[in-house]
């Protein structure tokens, strides 16, 4: 019997199984829920949707059957075409700026020509890049990918310079008293020290990825959750606003948690890492 209750108490590899660690997480949102409920009550305003008009906003945007309107039923196209833009745009971030990062970092050269000039860039706010971002590529998803690519760059590049830089210079002499040299001493000092800060840059930029798609999707691209946001306020249609908004939330964290459990696993050999 005692065997029995200990194997309830324990999960794989004789963690605890705590209900706390699922239902803490839950707590807010619900606390949050019911305070926009109370205060709409309150207020009377009939600018705010309730908590329930929103979920009936989900349902039919999700499924249909309730409004048979423009946006029934389309959740799952915008949802594709907002994350295949959030990812086309993520991606092309990381191709280029982990290994401009690793050069930026490691070569003196390189850093001097470059750093100056993208430190003069990243002040500047994408929304800045608007207008230039449609006259370069025109009206359309390439200028939406675009943005997103400039919101998720210089989180993913500074991370790297600064993981590069800060890769300890005993390692090197170790490395080199090991015969290690050139492109060995790259792939197997540099790399792996830099790589908690290459994946905590990772992880801003896909955070920022997805805050610039609704930015993205203002360049008049007729699909995605960033488009529907920007319809909903045209329309002053505010319940359709805040459903686009929590399906972006929700997209994003899930999304978010699996870079987190990529992290752990890369980082499974420094328990410090693990988030």
């Amino acid at each position: 019997m005692g065997q029995a209750a200990l194997t309830m108490r324990t999960g794989r590899a004789g963690h605890a199984w705590r209900p706390a660690r699922f239902v803490t997480p839950l707590v807010m949102p619900l606390l949050l829920l019911v305070a926009w409920d109370i205060a709409v009550r309150m207020t009377g305003t009939l600018l705010i949707p309730s908590p329930r008009e929103v979920g009936l906003m989900l349902w039919d945007f999700a499924f249909g059957g309730v409004y048979d309107d423009a946006f029934s039923e389309t959740l799952s196209l915008h949802l594709w075409k907002s994350v295949t833009r959030v990812y086309g745009g993520f991606l092309a971030a990381a191709l280029v700026g982990i290994p401009l990062g690793l050069l930026i970092g490691r070569i003196r050269v390189i850093r001097e020509l470059l750093d100056p000039t993208l430190q003069l860039l990243r002040p500047v706010p994408v929304t800045a890049w608007l207008p230039l971002s449609m006259i370069f590529f025109g009206i359309g998803p390439n200028a939406a990918i675009f943005l997103v690519f400039l919101g998720a760059f210089y989180p993913i590049v500074f991370n790297t310079i600064f993981g590069v830089k800060s890769v300890d210079n005993r390692l090197f002499e170790a490395a080199q008293m090991l015969g290690c040299t050139g492109s060995a001493m790259f792939r197997q000092v540099v790399l792996p020290a830099a790589t908690p800060s290459i994946l905590n840059g990772l992880r801003l930029g896909h955070g920022f990825a997805w805050i610039l798609i609704v930015v993205g999707e203002m360049t008049g691209v007729p699909e995605g959750l960033g488009a529907v946001i920007m319809d909903g306020r045209m329309l002053s249609r505010t319940d359709l606003v805040i459903a686009g908004m929590i399906v972006i939330g929700i997209t994003g964290y899930t999304t978010d948690r699996l870079l987190v459990m990529l992290n752990n696993r890369l980082l499974k050999w420094s328990p410090q890492h693990h988030v």
